[in-house]
């Protein structure tokens, strides 16, 4: 934040650098254009401007910071109208003592402004010299006021929009420890089901959960991972809950064999297929399960179907896990609304279809 901060500043004053460079730069390239530099003139200018650039900066470094964006308004007004009235006064009264022998044949525009030439003796007005001095002052105070609020606002806004991102980083976070547990929970139940049935099995299954645990603590911190390796997550995964669900359950995996180099969210998919697991499988039924991965060049889909049984008729209501609205949450949190998420709640069977960019 700090950082971003110290950049943006060293942008805006290096904006006012360049603008008042260009503006001081107008009268020697109009002195050049005429054929030749009278530096009387230019310096007739530059002194001129040189109140105006005072204002600008005692506007923006001290009286827009310190008055106006803390709401003081009346304060920020009188105290704008003073200097106001003082670059008035300033260019009323010096510049024709200051400019009285500043050459043979040249007289001064008491706003120091508009150059004269050769043998010009007629001085502006002073209700003119007001009025000139008084636009240039207020357009000057204008702009200075404008950049800064502008300056402001887009600091402000990429403060904001860097706040929203580590939140959304925190929340991810907490959504994916929200999966683990109950993961855990599932396949440690299978397991002990499985002590007594066939030790040998269970054998394998810690060694399968072993390797899941390993890839929960070190490979699902990261934001991505390669799809190869969340594949052989979900392969692991199955294949425990086929230990425990034997061949109760048809469970049908249609993954491509060649899997592009590509990088996804990990544990993207591992909570769907849980539910399905979960609400579709009832003992005294016959029930299936079905996962299949499509893989193109720029998406991916995943579709999970999974037997609907009467026992558990209201799937979106009570589609466990970490819910479909969390599961939502976290792909808006990844992919805002760049992925489509299709739920088809039919008489016998459920199905979620999940498409995301690669």
């Amino acid at each position: 934040m700090k950082a971003l901060s110290l950049n943006s500043r060293k942008i805006e004053i290096l904006f006012y650098v360049l603008t008042w460079v260009l503006i001081f730069s107008v009268p020697y390239f109009s002195e050049r254009s005429s054929g030749h530099l009278n530096w009387n003139s230019i310096a007739r200018h530059w002194t001129g401007l040189s109140g105006y650039l005072l204002v600008f900066l005692v506007n923006v470094y001290i009286l827009v910071p310190h008055l106006l964006l803390k709401k003081r308004y009346l304060n920020y007004f009188v105290l704008t109208t003073v200097m106001i009235l003082l670059v008035i006064a300033v260019n009323i009264i010096i510049p024709p003592a200051f400019f009285q022998n500043s050459g043979p044949g040249m007289d001064v525009m008491p706003d120091g402004f508009t150059p004269r030439g050769p043998n010009t003796s007629n001085p502006k007005p002073l209700f003119m010299v007001f009025f000139d001095t008084l636009i240039m002052c207020i357009l000057t105070l204008g702009a200075g006021t404008t950049i800064k609020l502008m300056s402001k606002w887009l600091s402000e806004e990429r403060m904001r929009k860097d706040a929203e991102k580590e939140q959304l980083k925190t929340n991810l976070a907490l959504l994916r420890h929200q999966v683990s547990p109950h993961f855990f929970m599932n396949t440690l139940n299978n397991i002990h089901s499985l002590i007594e049935i066939d030790s040998e099995k269970a054998q394998d299954a810690v060694f399968r959960l072993s390797t899941l645990m390993r890839y929960l603590l070190y490979d699902s911190a990261r934001n991505t991972i390669e799809l190869k390796k969340e594949i052989e997550f979900i392969n692991s995964f199955i294949s425990l809950m086929q230990l425990r669900h034997s061949d109760e359950v048809e469970v049908t995996v249609v993954i491509p064999e060649k899997v592009p180099v590509a990088k996804i969210p990990p544990m993207l998919f591992i909570s769907l297929l849980e539910n399905a697991f979960k609400h579709g499988v009832s003992y005294p039924y016959k029930s299936f399960i079905y996962f299949e991965l499509q893989v193109s060049n720029t998406f991916l889909t995943c579709i999970i179907k999974n037997s609907k049984h009467k026992v558990a008729a209201n799937y979106q209501g009570e589609y466990s896990g970490i819910g479909l609205d969390n599961i939502k949450e976290s792909l808006k949190l990844l992919y805002e609304d760049n992925f489509q998420l299709n739920i088809r709640d039919k008489e016998s069977e459920f199905e979620v279809d999940l498409k995301i960019p690669l």
